[in-house]
């Protein structure tokens, strides 16, 4: 049989003495239901249930934060004999984080963090976080690689650090440009890179300095013997092969020099021999 009571003040009940009481209140039923707002003024809400179901579309933690620098989030309670773990927002350096923690629940800023792994699905649209495998596969390893760059796209690296090319590793430019060019700002050297090669066929390689900059070699430069003589041009073009009445094997063209005919620049002994042979 249904029982009601009703009350048209407040009404109280109290479990031992005290403003609080000190024993137990007990609902024992199938289903409590409470119609209005429920407030609870303890330090402490303990929900043993199995399984927790929330209407509201946001749960908010630290509600009473008058401004504090408090860190706020879910704190899982593993048992055993591992760390516990936390996902929640560090309000010291503005981010979220994740990990595990030697602090309980009441700690607040937390004072110990492992940060954790997180895993998720491959990214399908431009602003999903990349996993490891994406960028593997997308970017491929450092040594042996090859970077694919667009005619819009700046490989770049930020000021203080260091962008390497390993051995093997290749920079390609794709795209409909009659001639891919590619432009490396440098403080320093070339570390560790001892081959510069254009794969085009039959393509130049040029070397051009920054404004009024020169081409500069601090060290020997040395010409390999060419398998046909260049054909001449208005460009003076200087190249190896066997030295005949020059003595040098060093060899130019230029089409406004001698009608671009083949010349051997002459050595210093073979000029002497020269000069005493003509008197």
């Amino acid at each position: 049989m249904a029982r009601r009571i009703v009350n048209s003040g407040d009404y109280s009940v109290t479990a031992g003495t005290g403003v609080l009481g000190v024993n137990t209140i007990t609902l024992d039923a199938a289903n409590v239901r409470i119609p209005g707002k429920l407030t609870i003024e303890g330090t402490q809400t303990v929900i043993n249930s199995t399984t927790l179901t929330v209407d509201d579309p946001f749960i908010e933690v630290i509600k009473n934060n008058s401004g504090s620098d408090l860190d706020g989030g879910i704190y899982v309670n593993r048992g055993g004999t591992g760390n516990n773990a936390v996902m929640f927002w560090d309000e010291g350096d503005d981010v979220f984080k994740m990990g595990t923690t030697t602090n309980n629940a009441s700690t607040s800023p937390l004072t110990n963090l492992t940060l954790a792994k997180l895993q998720v699905a491959e990214p399908s649209a431009t602003s999903d976080v990349a996993t490891k495998n994406y960028v593997d596969v997308e970017i491929g390893s450092i040594t042996g690689a090859t970077f694919a760059v667009d005619d819009s796209s700046t490989v770049t690296a930020a000021s203080g650090n260091t962008l390497y090319l390993k051995g093997g590793s290749n920079i390609n430019t794709v795209g409909n440009n009659a001639t891919d060019t590619i432009t490396i700002s440098l403080d320093n050297d070339l570390t560790g890179i001892t081959s510069i090669t254009s794969d085009a066929s039959n393509g130049d390689l040029t070397l051009t300095a920054n404004g009024t900059g020169e081409i500069v070699l601090n060290d020997i430069l040395t010409f390999t013997v060419g398998t046909a003589n260049p054909t001449a041009t208005t460009s003076t073009k200087m190249y190896n092969k066997t030295a005949a009445g020059g003595g040098t094997g060093l060899y130019f063209k230029n089409s406004n020099i001698d009608s671009g005919a083949e010349g051997e620049l002459i050595s210093k002994k073979k000029a002497t021999a020269l000069a005493i042979a003509l008197g």
